[in-house]
């Protein structure tokens, strides 16, 4: 499985690591991903995702139901 946020779909940029002679080497910068158990009240359980932490930080305020539809996600199937 990938390394991407379920509900926002952020995932790893490219990006390089800059020395202090200026040398550039690629690296990746990966999202900061938790796995998260979250009560779903219309569907009376529990659901597990992979979020970023932005994304966890919006939940509070937006709620599961309406950021899973704006993602497209079936939280039956989580």
């Amino acid at each position: 499985m990938s390394r991407k946020c379920a509900l926002t779909g952020k995932k790893a940029n490219n990006a390089y690591a800059v020395s202090h002679s200026h040398r550039r080497t690629k690296k990746l910068q990966e999202v900061n991903l938790q796995s998260k158990r979250i009560w779903w009240p219309q569907g009376n359980r529990w659901v597990r995702l992979n979020l970023s932490t932005k994304a966890i930080k919006a939940l509070k305020t937006r709620g599961i139901e309406a950021m899973a539809k704006e993602a497209g996600i079936n939280l039956n199937k989580c």
